[in-house]
């Protein structure tokens, strides 16, 4: 979440340990090489190739996810795979299970997707390269929420590092945070000495008034809510060829993921308190990305309302879990105060001011530029 790379969170996957992993998975051929290691923070993840081609395995902490909450995940990704979504194939391994628990870790396999990873090493919260990768990801949130009808599973148990829906759905959104923190012992401990229950009360008055009245009128739709370019792979023509990172995916809406989606790519958040706060935003990225979304999907007005109604808050529950994750998992203070303080309040904070309002405007049709 800052300007400079920092060095994994986790420790590299070993040639050892992947070769363990793959034992578990009769189709896997002989592995020649480990190629490539992520360096995001909440997992370690490793391309491999072998005789037959290339993998990707990913190693989870299980206190971050077990195989029960991978299955949650893999679930919805075959659902969307049999609706013909372009995502990656899950192996499973020779009892019919999508992921391996070992020792104090949970993996998963994937056969390495068709194209080419453009942002691969680009910073989190990086913006698209051109509207042309703006529209055409837009194109794909759609149809992506077009194969995701039908899918009817429950949401997702509570776990860390889930882009949620239990507090902006909710009549009460300050009970519904309430009860959320209450829920996850780390976060509340973290929270304990932040004036949290004023803060986020601040946040809710000054932006929730009418907002369950608008996510009321919005289907619900697992989604995948974490719709940043790095979680795509490019084509040479710049469409999208694979979707991939379903670890936030939950029941939400579309609006929902569509708030994310433009979250997540029309700002420079990284240079938010540089000095230059009001230059952050991209709206001819948002209104790129809407646009692209719009040629597969029509937007009504009241979807439109939804999403600009979400936008400043559409952060906050992913926010509480990251602090979640970073106080009770890995044990980083200071991550998690950057979590609270530059992540959740920051942002919202950054919509209130004179250009966070102007950009809200400039999403409604009528005031397209």
């Amino acid at each position: 979440m800052g300007l400079a790379m920092e060095a994994p969170t986790w420790p590299a996957i070993t040639p050892e340990e992947a070769a363990a992993v793959l034992a578990h998975y009769p189709q896997a051929a002989r592995i020649e090489a480990l190629r490539w290691h992520s360096p995001r923070p909440f997992s370690a993840a490793t391309l491999i190739d072998t005789t037959e081609g290339t993998l990707l395995i990913k190693r989870h902490d299980r206190r971050v996810r077990t195989t029960a909450g991978l299955a949650e995940e893999h679930r919805f990704i075959a659902h969307l795979a049999a609706a013909g979504a372009p995502v990656p194939e899950i192996w499973r391994t020779g009892q019919g299970e999508s992921a391996v628990a070992l020792g104090e870790a949970t993996y998963e396999v994937h056969r390495q997707a068709p194209g080419e990873d453009l942002y691969r090493d680009r910073l989190s919260w990086t913006p698209f390269q051109s509207l042309a990768h703006a529209h055409a990801a837009g194109v794909s949130l759609a149809r992506l929420h077009r194969a995701s009808l039908g899918y009817d599973a429950p949401p997702r148990a509570v776990q860390p590092l889930v882009a949620s829906f239990g507090i902006l759905s909710a009549t009460d959104p300050m009970a519904a945070a309430e009860a959320y923190v209450a829920a996850r012992p780390a976060l509340a401990a973290f929270l304990a000495g932040h004036a949290w229950h004023r803060r986020l009360s601040s946040l809710f008055a000054a932006w929730g008034e009418g907002l369950a009245r608008h996510i009321a009128g919005q289907p619900l739709l697992w989604t995948h809510n974490d719709w940043h370019p790095s979680n795509l792979l490019w084509a040479a023509d710049d469409t999208v060829r694979t979707v991939f990172d379903f670890g936030l995916a939950d029941r939400s809406c579309a609006a929902h993921d569509l708030a994310i989606a433009i979250e997540r790519t029309a700002f420079a958040w990284l240079e938010l308190g540089e000095g230059h706060d009001d230059a952050i935003a991209d709206p001819a990225s948002a209104l790129s990305l809407i646009a692209g979304y719009e040629t597969m999907s029509p937007i009504d007005p009241a979807m439109m309302e939804s999403v600009i109604a979400m936008l400043p808050l559409v952060h906050v529950e992913f926010a509480l879990s990251e602090i979640d994750y970073f106080a009770g998992v890995v044990g980083d203070q200071d991550a998690a105060m950057l979590a609270w303080k530059g992540y959740l309040l920051g942002h919202a904070d950054w919509f209130g001011s004179a250009a966070g309002r102007h950009f809200l405007a400039q999403l409604r049709p009528e005031r397209k530029l």
